[in-house]
């Protein structure tokens, strides 16, 4: 299993710089953003900065596509492939084929990458940086011709479609996108290594987008997510809507649902093809009828107190499950039983489903009476106290049960959930679904991201995550910044 370790966290913590706001992309929603350049800058000269967070693995995704002309002089572009490796490439000609893959959905990472056709060392005409260090290994290496001009800086920019031969969207959160138009930097101009955890982390880039198509994207202003803010033409929102704004950052990281881990019981344990996860990984659809499916959070706890919100996206989700468990039982998860906390999955509790006649929050002991019913408009929260081994399950924010997160040991109105027990003692939030005859589907929210429509916005008391009802007192939205101190 894949989760979050503080090693592969790259320029997830900063200890100065605070990047405030992402953008998520989704390619079922054809999301993406684009500008027509009036007049050329250099052919033969530029650097992009980005910070990206992948969503989804598998297929062919473009990161950005300058230029619209399809040959090497008119367009330029850099994609994740099928097989996850990292392409470079013109119209006609693969500039550079990366040869590792990247399969990091927990995590940010910085890409950078140098032009330069004016340089007489051949390969120094394209350089790809990774989280500030160079890469050096490539399946496949060819370079253009000295100052050859390039699909740079001329007719079109556009951030995260394939905009010559339409489709192949970017599907994940994207992060201060500089581009300078004329000048070939170092990764050092937009980030730097932590002298105390040797992180790679974001900094202040305000005045390092330069030339005449230069551009700074930050994605602050929700009212205008294209916004340049260098002063250039702002970028056109195709189907991005304010919604679509993140406060998953590079500098803040927060749990999503972890698309290398989509289980379902019985045979297809393990099975990739279990379930979709869409929206930034926080929505979950079923894929496979007659199996529980479940997904997993990306970051793990063994200690501290942490908050989420979960809900079921529609009234087709015929049993649900809400809750925790160790990282030892999560394949067991609705294997053999239709209500994990029991045999089947031990350390988990859970509440039950949503359709018609059988909604209602079932804790697997200390059940209410009478039962708290609830449907696809009612929010649960979950409460999950690592320390004294409790879990609260809350609807539209009343604990059931006389619930009181706050009550510690005693663990008033909570539920008993082991902790420190199973493979390594990381228990992980989860949400599950039964398929039973229409297409289930769970959305959660762990506060960086959520396609819940939040009406009354609340956060923790470090003013972390955007939730709809407030994280009880003492308890915190899984996030990196809560992990340094409470986790």
């Amino acid at each position: 299993m894949e989760t979050l370790q503080r090693t592969a966290n790259r320029g997830s913590i900063s200890t100065g710089f605070d990047i405030d706001n992402s953008l998520k992309f989704e390619s079922d929603n054809s999301e993406e953003l684009q500008r027509n350049v009036s007049s050329s800058g250099s052919r033969q000269t530029a650097t992009v900065s980005m910070w990206i967070k992948r969503t989804e693995l598998g297929v062919a995704q473009y990161l950005f596509t300058y230029g619209n002309t399809d040959n090497d002089n008119g367009r330029t572009f850099a994609r994740f492939q099928a097989d996850d490796t990292l392409w470079i490439a013109g119209g006609n000609t693969l500039w550079r084929g990366t040869a590792r893959v990247f399969r990091d959905t927990s995590a940010w990472m910085h890409i950078v990458i140098a032009f330069d056709t004016t340089q007489s060392t051949a390969n120094d005409r394209f350089k790809l940086y990774i989280n500030g260090v160079q890469e050096t290994s490539f399946l496949t290496i060819n370079n253009p011709s000295q100052n050859d001009i390039l699909g740079l800086n001329f007719q079109k920019q556009v951030i995260g479609y394939n905009s010559v031969d339409g489709g192949s969207y970017f599907n994940g959160y994207m992060a201060e996108i500089v581009h300078q138009d004329g000048t070939a930097s170092a990764p050092t101009e937009f980030g730097e290594t932590d002298s105390d955890t040797g992180i790679w982390i974001p900094k202040d880039v305000s005045g390092v987008a330069s030339g005449t198509n230069g551009f700074y994207l930050d994605f602050e202003d929700a009212s205008n997510l294209g916004n340049d803010v260098s002063g250039g033409t702002d970028f056109t929102l195709n189907n991005i809507t304010s919604a679509d704004q993140a406060t998953d950052t590079p500098t803040n990281n927060f749990a999503t649902l972890n698309v290398l881990n989509r289980n379902a019981g019985g045979s297809n344990t393990g099975n990739q093809n279990n379930s979709i996860f869409t929206e930034g990984n926080t929505k979950i659809t079923g894929n496979l009828p007659g199996y529980w499916q479940s997904g997993v959070s990306t970051i793990g706890i063994t200690s501290g107190k942490w908050y989420f919100e979960a809900k079921a996206y529609d009234s087709n989700t015929y049993i649900s499950t809400i809750g925790y468990g160790d990282e030892g039982d999560i394949e067991n998860w609705g294997r053999n039983n239709y209500f994990p906390g029991a045999a089947g999955s031990k350390s988990y509790g859970y509440a039950g489903g949503v359709a018609a006649g059988y909604g209602q929050i079932i804790p697997s002991t200390n059940q209410p009476s009478p039962a708290v019913p609830y449907n696809q408009t009612n929010i649960i929260g979950v409460a999950i106290d690592a320390d004294n081994g409790y879990v609260y399950w809350s609807k539209d924010g009343t604990y059931i049960n006389g619930g009181n997160p706050a009550s510690g040991a005693s663990g008033t109105g909570g539920i008993a959930v082991p902790t420190g027990t199973g493979t390594n003692g990381t228990l992980l939030p989860a949400v599950g679904f039964y398929y039973h005859t229409t297409i289930p589907a769970m959305v959660v929210n762990f506060g960086g991201y959520t396609q819940f429509t939040i009406s009354t916005p609340a956060s923790d008391e470090n003013g972390y995550g955007n939730f709809e009802y407030a994280p009880p007192s003492g308890y915190y939205a899984l996030c990196t910044k809560n992990l340094a101190e409470y986790g």
